[in-house]
C-alpha cells in the first residue's frame, strides 16, 4: 500500500458538481470526463503523495471517472469506495503471478471481429470500445478492442453467424460499454437482431447508468420500449453509495419500458468485502428496483491483484450474508473459468 506522511486536506464530507456538467446531455458529459490522474487528485483534495502511484497507474490504464460519479465521492479521503475502484495505483504496475492480459480466454472464443461465442445458446458482441469509467479491475483493460470494433459491412458477417446457428436465442451486448454507442446506431443493430428469428432476448450489459444517469433518455427509450426481443439490463454497482437518487429515477424509467434490472458486483477488496457493505448494497439495489444477480470473485487481470479476495474469505462472505439477507437480494457467488460452460459457484 502506499504509505502517505502528510495530512489529507480538511474538505467538507461530500461535494457537488459543476451545474453544467449535470446539465448536460449524456454525450457532453462523457466527453468531459476526467482523464487526468492529477485533475481526479486536485478535485477531490487528496495528498500529494497519491500523485506518482496515480501516473504510474494511468500510464498502463487511463484515468476516465465522469462528473456525475465523482459527485458522490467524498473530498480528502483516499478510503472512498468509488474513488478505489478507479484510482490508479502504482500497485498495478508490479508483476504478479498468474496475473495476465486475457483472464477469460477470450481471444480463442471469437469467431469474427467483435463477436465472442464461449457459452451455450448466447453470444456477446462488442457493440462499443468506449467505457464512460475506467474501472481498475476490469478484465478487459488490455482487450484489443482496435481488432474488434467492426464497421457496418463487418456487422453482416456478424448477423450472418448468428443467423446461422439456430440453437442461439441471446444477444449480449458488451463492450466497452454499449451504451457509449448512439442511439441511431444501437437501434440500427438491434433491429438487425430483431430479424433473426430464433432469437429471443437481448441482453446489455452496462455501467453507463450508473456512472451518468442521464444517459437514459427519450432516445434510449424509444428503442428499448418497441423491440420484440425481452430485454434485460445488467448494471455493474458494486457499492451501496453508488446509487444515488438520479440512479433510482434512471432505473425506474427502464423498468417502465418492460426492462428487467439485474445487478453483477465483483468482490473487492477495500470496496465491498465486508458482510456490511454487500449487505446494505443489495438493499440499495432492491430500493432501485434491482435484483441482485452475480457476485463475481475478481478476474486475474494484469494490473488488478491488489483487489483480490481469497475464495474462503468470499464464501465467508456470503454465508454471513445469507443471515442477514432474504433470498431473492442473495446475489450468486461465482467465478468464471475459460473452457467452463458456465460461471462457475463457488
Amino acid at each position: 500500500m502506499i504509505t502517505r506522511s502528510s495530512a489529507l486536506l480538511q474538505r467538507p464530507d461530500r461535494h457537488e458538481p459543476s451545474p453544467l456538467a449535470i446539465q448536460a446531455r449524456w454525450q457532453t458529459q462523457l466527453a468531459r470526463a476526467i482523464r487526468d490522474p492529477r485533475e481526479l487528485c486536485r478535485r477531490l483534495g487528496l495528498d500529494e503523495a497519491w500523485l506518482p502511484g496515480a501516473e504510474v497507474g494511468h500510464a498502463l490504464f487511463e484515468v476516465r471517472v465522469p462528473e456525475a460519479y465523482l459527485a458522490r465521492m467524498r473530498l480528502g479521503d483516499p478510503s472512498d469506495p468509488l474513488l478505489k475502484q478507479v484510482l490508479p495505483l502504482a500497485e498495478e504496475a508490479v508483476p504478479m503471478a498468474g496475473y495476465v492480459a486475457d483472464p477469460l480466454a477470450e481471444a480463442e472464443h471469437a469467431p469474427a471481429p467483435g463477436l465472442i461465442h464461449k457459452y451455450a445458446g448466447r453470444v456477446l458482441l462488442i457493440t462499443s470500445p468506449a467505457c464512460a469509467v475506467n474501472c481498475r479491475y476490469c478484465f478487459r483493460r488490455h482487450f484489443p478492442y482496435e481488432e474488434n470494433a467492426p464497421s457496418r459491412a463487418q456487422w453482416d458477417t456478424t448477423l450472418d453467424y448468428l443467423r446461422a446457428d439456430a440453437s442461439l436465442h441471446e444477444a449480449i451486448l458488451s463492450g466497452g460499454d454499449p451504451l457509449a454507442a448512439s442511439d441511431r446506431q444501437l437501434a440500427w443493430l438491434v433491429e438487425r437482431l430483431e430479424a433473426v428469428p430464433h432469437l429471443k432476448r437481448l441482453r446489455i450489459h452496462t455501467r453507463l447508468p450508473v456512472v451518468i444517469p442521464d444517459r437514459i433518455d427519450d432516445a434510449l427509450l424509444g428503442w428499448l420500449a418497441t423491440t420484440r426481443l425481452q430485454t434485460v439490463m445488467v448494471l455493474h454497482i458494486n457499492h451501496a453509495n453508488e446509487i444515488d437518487e438520479a440512479v433510482i429515477a434512471a432505473c425506474q424509467r427502464l423498468s417502465a419500458a418492460g426492462v428487467t434490472l439485474l445487478n453483477q458486483s465483483v468482490l473487492l477488496q477495500g470496496v465491498n468485502d465486508s458482510v456490511e457493505s454487500l449487505a446494505a448494497l443489495s438493499e440499495r439495489l432492491f430500493e432501485a428496483g434491482i435484483l441482485p444477480y452475480y457476485l463475481h470473485v475478481l478476474d486475474p487481470v494484469a494490473g488488478a491483484a491488489h483487489f483480490d479476495v481469497s475464495d474462503d474469505q468470499a464464501r465467508e462472505l456470503v454465508a454471513g450474508l445469507r443471515e442477514v439477507l432474504p433470498g431473492f437480494l442473495m446475489p450468486r457467488l461465482v467465478r468464471e473459468i475459460p473452457g467452463e460452460t458456465s460461471k462457475t459457484p463457488l
